[in-house]
């Protein structure tokens, strides 16, 4: 990735862990992560350490290492995905130019790091938002992009959709 593009840091969950030694309380944190340029490409981390700054980082450095590039038309998604992860399920579907971002938490926060602006979504079953995330990510990994189903199927866009 280019490193002249600006990244958009999202912090979505900060947990602290506490493990009982002998002396006390050991507290370590995890952070869930998620890192956009607002033009289609995201990714998700999910760092751990005894340190909150370190965990941050450590859950940039990952998103930063697994994007991955959304097809949007007119700042929205092209159609409606159903998606699932474990026992969350995501449902998303394209809305109309200012309509703004209708959604809870996670789907919030991974939505502006995208960089879409206009989108009905609900999250269903599961309220873990690590796997809400990995839900979303599956979700946005299956929309298609329309040129590339066109070139596919050996025909032109407007053959396809007129």
């Amino acid at each position: 990735m280019d490193q002249d593009k600006v990244l958009v840091e999202k912090l979505i969950k900060l947990n602290r862990v506490a493990k009982v030694v002998k002396g006390g309380r050991r507290f370590s944190f995890s952070a869930l992560v998620v890192v956009g340029d607002q033009k289609g490409t995201v990714g998700y981390g999910f760092g751990k350490a005894n340190d909150v700054s370190e965990a941050i980082r450590k859950g940039m450095d990952k998103a930063k290492g697994n994007m991955i590039k959304v097809p949007l038309k007119n700042n929205s998604i092209p159609h409606e995905v159903l998606a699932e992860f474990k026992s969350a399920r995501i449902v998303m579907k394209p809305a109309a130019p200012g309509t703004g971002v209708i959604a809870g938490g996670a789907v919030r926060a991974v939505m502006d790091a995208v960089g879409i602006h206009d989108i009905l979504s609900k999250s269903l079953g599961s309220k873990n938002s690590i796997n809400i995330v990995k839900a979303i990510f599956n979700g946005l990994e299956q929309i298609m992009d329309a040129k590339k189903v066109a070139t596919d199927r050996g025909k032109t866009i407007k053959d396809m959709w007129g």
